[in-house]
């Protein structure tokens, strides 16, 4: 967690830093009156560290009207910073600007209670493990797949339409006692894509997805079967071998 300034820090570091925040911002142009309207403004005030933490980010035209749409089932550029403490480049946001074809109005409504509309990072599922709350995941040090290929991979950068529950047309089979159901005949993510999808929407809404579902992802373990995730109670995000 970074230190914030009512932490035990030396008054000459905090004066120091600063000087030199306040040199930089002179050079791109902020004048000493320009200080007073944030004292005199609480909601800039609040605006200004939104705007700080997330990187400079700015929601788009699209961006609005999706959150509009989907409403708690939106995870977008400002929660990935705040949840997972992403630091998005340039050309990250640049890619992430329009919500593309085909998540349109027309889509969006169609899946706003069904699905998670979410803007995916290339963020690995060990790195996601690292960043949030040890509970969030079943095992760490010793979980079956820490140097395994799939949780190393970073997913593709981009948005994502997620499934949020099983539907009527889905099949199941039996995995055992304690890993529950396995979903069949649903589109295909990868491991990572589940994970990130609902690490981040817990951690938004508190909301518990696939809590006793497990989803056969597209991602393969080292001996070329299947991966299985989801099944996110209280233990934590599991992953499971495909057993077929």
């Amino acid at each position: 967690m970074a230190t914030s300034i009512a932490n035990q820090i030396s008054p000459s570091k905090v004066i120091g830093r600063l000087s030199e925040w306040y040199r930089r911002m002179e050079e791109a142009g902020l004048t000493f009156d320009d200080l007073q309207t944030p004292i005199d403004d609480p909601g800039l005030r609040q605006r200004l560290i939104a705007f700080w933490k997330s990187g400079g980010f700015q929601k788009t035209v699209s961006q609005e009207r999706a959150r509009g749409i989907m409403g708690k089932n939106f995870f977008c550029i400002e929660e990935a910073v705040k949840f997972f403490g992403v630091n998005p480049t340039p050309q990250q946001l640049a890619a992430l600007t329009e919500i593309p074809f085909p998540f349109s109005e027309e889509v969006l409504e169609q899946s706003k209670s069904s699905h998670v509309l979410v803007a995916v990072f290339p963020l690995s599922i060990l790195e996601i493990r690292g960043r949030v709350e040890r509970e969030l995941f079943y095992k760490h040090e010793y979980a079956w797949y820490n140097n395994e290929s799939f949780a190393k991979d970073l997913g593709k950068m981009g948005w994502q339409l997620v499934l949020k529950a099983p539907v009527d047309t889905w099949q199941f089979q039996d995995l055992d006692g304690r890993n529950g159901l396995v979903g069949k005949g649903y589109p295909e993510y990868t491991a990572q894509i589940i994970a990130y999808t609902i690490i981040g929407h817990y951690l938004n809404t508190r909301e518990r997805l696939f809590s006793c579902v497990h989803l056969k992802t597209s991602s393969r373990r080292s001996d070329g079967n299947r991966v299985l995730a989801g099944y996110f109670n209280e233990e934590g995000l599991h992953f499971d071998p495909c057993p077929w």
